[in-house]
């Protein structure tokens, strides 16, 4: 009886978590595939029982199988919350049968009622690859008769650099990218920035987190990374020549004697080396082309596509009122190299050096925003003055043709100032500021006076007395503060929690220097020995029983949130896997140290006290 009610129980609530969750149905695929590979597509939905999902035509992929239905229930406690989830996963097996990019529509499926659908997927069919049991068979003899030093050959492991353009103008934006080619097992790569002095460079900032995509190329397939880009604004004209720049790869791999080595077990078999490769990447040759001529009387050197707009801050003032014109650059090119358009104020304004702020972001094809320059001027004296339009020019890329823009042009309505008013301004170097003389004489002291009578003497009086009494009064209260600090220091226990943020910070210092000395493994131990000896100390737990799940258990009971938790969960990961990790050194590193000063003091503000 008790264990049916129990099962109700738990029957109702796994109703009441799933329908008071929002439904999901998603469909999942791999990205790339193979002709003639097998592959699988899902359709998962957070609902425990609903029919299977009607599935749209697919078109240039034969259905093997499906749908194959699975289920799967979990449950969790956070922070006192049950919560239950429930799923279904309907999953079918499919042929490529062509190359191409595919898109796969999503599946329907009635819950309630109602009829939801999934989203679509991208699939890319890349064609077979020719080589790969050649290269295999090849592979493999190479093993046996190179039993003692495994290789890498250039076929399984190359760096290429591509352009999006050979043909460009002066200061038009080109596109370089370093990728990667590998069939192996790639752990890192290693490289140098190269050496381009007829180019001005900016580089792309890539994720850290570098995800591998298939490609075919040459009649094989490969795992293919984005390993470094740049954008490049060419300086001159004439054919310039983009160097060979060589990286070096790290792969890990079998052992090559580990199959005819019978002691090999006891070494921890089977065995894995790191082989490393260098890899050169081919010459490039860009054209250069000069602009054309022909070039308006206030082009600055801007080359892309640009709009220019102004405004005024006010058109009717009073004499000595600053008035304000912003000019505002848009569009893609070389943004950040151009020179800022002049604004032709009358002869008696006061004006002074533009502020120019960039809104602006790297693209492939150069820089993309908007650029803001502000002018501040100052009219000495009443009356209407004209300001006339400001000229922008530019080489267009798209027409190949330089092009003019003008902005509005502005009437100034300036009124005199007050009758009677002698105010004069006087401007200072930098004009940094203006000052006002209202009148030709300062006096030397006003207000009152303070006098002293005579025959009044320190001697005896009340600031003479406290000379004496203050040292004593101080005297005393450092011994109050002594006892009580040494009251404090006695409860072990509670120093230690309180002195944990000043001991992190020691530690976060080496492993700081050691970021900036490039030292990989130490500075992670380094991270890794910061959090939990912060940890260890803040909680009171001692190091031998430190743990993620009694860490997480103890933050949750000392008020810390659950996404800081899962925060340090993911540190503390991101330490002991990102060693391994391929990408930029660096940036990961440079990445850690952030996450750990971060995680360090939401933590500080979350504990309780």
């Amino acid at each position: 009886m008790k264990r049916t009610i129990l099962s109700i129980i738990g029957a109702i609530m796994i109703l009441t978590s799933v329908f008071a969750d929002e439904v999901s149905f998603v469909t999942s695929a791999p990205k790339t595939v193979e002709q003639n590979q097998r592959f699988r597509l899902s359709y998962k939905i957070n609902r425990g029982n609903v029919n299977d999902p009607r599935i749209p035509e697919i078109e240039h992929f034969q259905i093997l199988s499906g749908p194959n239905r699975s289920s799967s229930q979990s449950y969790s406690n956070i922070n006192g919350v049950d919560k239950w989830e429930h799923s279904i996963t309907f999953n079918y097996i499919l042929l490529a049968t062509e190359v191409g990019t595919f898109e796969i529509p999503g599946a329907t499926v009635t819950v309630d009622g109602e009829k939801i659908t999934s989203n679509k997927v991208t699939i890319k069919v890349l064609p077979e690859d020719n080589n790969s049991s050649q290269s295999g068979n090849q592979r493999s003899s190479n093993d046996r008769n190179n039993s003692q030093a495994a290789r890498v050959s250039n076929d399984e492991l190359f760096m290429r650099a591509i352009v999006n353009k050979t043909k460009v103008f002066e200061q038009e934006a080109l596109l370089l990218t370093y990728k990667v080619y590998t069939t192996v097992n790639l752990v890192s790569i290693d490289g140098k920035t190269p050496d381009l002095k007829e180019f001005q460079i900016q580089e792309v900032e890539l994720p850290t987190a570098k995800e591998f995509d298939m490609e075919h190329y040459n009649g094989r397939n490969y795992n293919t990374l984005v390993w470094r880009q740049f954008v490049l604004f060419p300086q001159q004209a004439g054919e310039i020549e983009i160097p060979s720049v060589t990286f070096e790869g790290v792969v890990r791999q079998l052992a090559g004697n580990t199959a005819i080595d019978p002691f090999s077990i006891f070494n921890g078999f089977p065995r894995h080396v790191e082989v490393k490769k260098t890899m050169p990447t081919n010459k490039l040759k860009i054209n250069v082309s000069k602009l054309p001529e022909g070039k308006p009387a206030g082009f600055s050197g801007a080359v892309g596509d640009f709009k220019i707009s102004s405004s005024i801050s006010a058109t009717e003032l009073s004499a000595n009122e600053a008035v304000t014109i912003k000019l505002r650059i848009s569009g893609t090119g070389n943004m950040k190299l151009i020179k800022t358009p002049e604004v032709q104020f009358p002869e008696d304004f006061e004006i002074y050096d533009p502020k120019v702020e960039n809104k602006i972001s790297l693209k492939n094809n150069g820089f993309s925003g908007e650029k803001v320059i502000e002018y501040l001027a100052i009219p000495r004296h009443g009356g209407e003055y004209t300001i006339p339009s400001t000229e922008f020019s530019y080489f267009d890329i798209n027409s190949k043709q330089y092009k003019t823009l003008r902005t509005d042009s502005y009437t100034l309505n300036v009124k005199k100032g007050k009758e009677g008013s002698n105010e004069s301004v006087t401007t200072y170097v930098g004009k940094e500021e203006l000052k006002y003389i209202g009148s030709d004489i300062r006096y030397i002291k006003t207000g009152k006076i303070k006098l002293q009578k005579k025959d009044e003497y320190l001697f005896a009086s009340l600031q003479y007395l406290l000379w004496y009494l203050l040292p004593l009064l101080l005297f005393v209260l450092y011994i109050v503060v002594y006892y009580k600090k040494v009251a404090e220091n006695a409860n072990v226990a509670k120093m230690r929690t309180r002195k944990a943020n000043k001991v992190a910070v020691k530690r976060l210092k080496i492993a700081k220097k050691l970021l900036k000395e490039n030292k990989r493994n130490e500075f992670y131990d380094e991270i890794l020995k910061a959090m939990w000896g912060y940890i260890s100390d803040k909680l009171n737990i001692p190091v031998s029983r430190l743990s993620k799940e009694n860490v997480s258990m103890e933050l949750s009971n000392k008020g810390v949130e659950e996404p800081v938790v899962k925060e340090l969960e993911a540190l503390l990961g991101e330490c002991e896997f990102a060693r391994y990790a391929p990408g930029d050194a660096n940036a990961a590193m440079d990445k850690v140290y952030g996450m750990t000063m971060n995680i360090i003091s939401k933590m500080e503000n979350s504990i309780k006290r």
